[in-house]
């Protein structure tokens, strides 16, 4: 069987972390791997519809997050959870229940992250001044030790991927004689990208 891990992306809305774990979900198919993506609208409707923008909130969800994500690892299934997370104590909590963790640090200043959101959450939480959204008017910490840093406003979107498949690799998660991957042309990333954004997921 499959030896089953998670994904865990962390950083700013906007950051661009739902990009990426779809981006990566498709690469782990050439790798012979299917992955589960708990993308924001799955916990929003099934695991979190209960609760709002506090730190207790937060930490409640992300607690969910980790459950669930605990479960499938165990069963040998590959796991991408793109949640915000802003909090390092919940996340160290997620790392410590999960048996194969990967923490990624989705990095990007947070002006730019504003800019690319403009139109979503991140640009209405300065316009109306909303409490608590993280990394604007309520903290976002920083990952002391990420097991992975990727710089979305300096790479490529292949760039951050293989990154993240390369230590995949190094852990023994993926084996490196899976299919060498298609390259997306800057014409492809664009179409990718904004059809993440029209989703609400960039």
């Amino acid at each position: 069987m499959n030896k089953g891990f998670t994904v865990w992306f962390t950083g700013l809305s906007g950051a661009g972390k739902s990009t990426l774990s779809q981006i990566l979900g498709k690469k782990l198919k050439e790798f012979g791997r299917n992955a589960e993506i708990l993308d924001k609208d799955l916990v929003s409707a099934n695991l979190c519809q209960d609760l709002g923008l506090t730190k207790d909130d937060r930490d409640i969800c992300i607690q969910r997050i980790a459950f669930v994500c605990k479960l499938l690892t165990r069963n040998g299934v590959a796991v991408l959870s793109p949640a915000i997370s802003p909090y390092r104590e919940a996340r160290e909590t997620a790392r410590n229940e999960i048996e194969h963790f990967v923490e990624v640090y989705v990095k990007c200043p947070r002006e730019v992250c504003v800019e690319r959101a403009v139109k979503g959450l991140s640009g209405r939480a300065l316009k109306d001044n909303v409490k608590e959204f993280a990394g604007i008017s309520d903290p976002y910490e920083e990952p002391l030790n990420p097991d992975v840093v990727v710089e979305t406003d300096k790479e490529t979107i292949e760039e951050s991927a293989n990154k993240i498949v390369q230590k995949l690799i190094e852990l023994g998660y993926i084996s490196q004689t899976g299919s060498a991957g298609h390259v997306y042309s800057p014409e492809e990333e664009d179409k990718i990208k904004e059809r993440l954004s029209r989703l609400g997921y960039l």
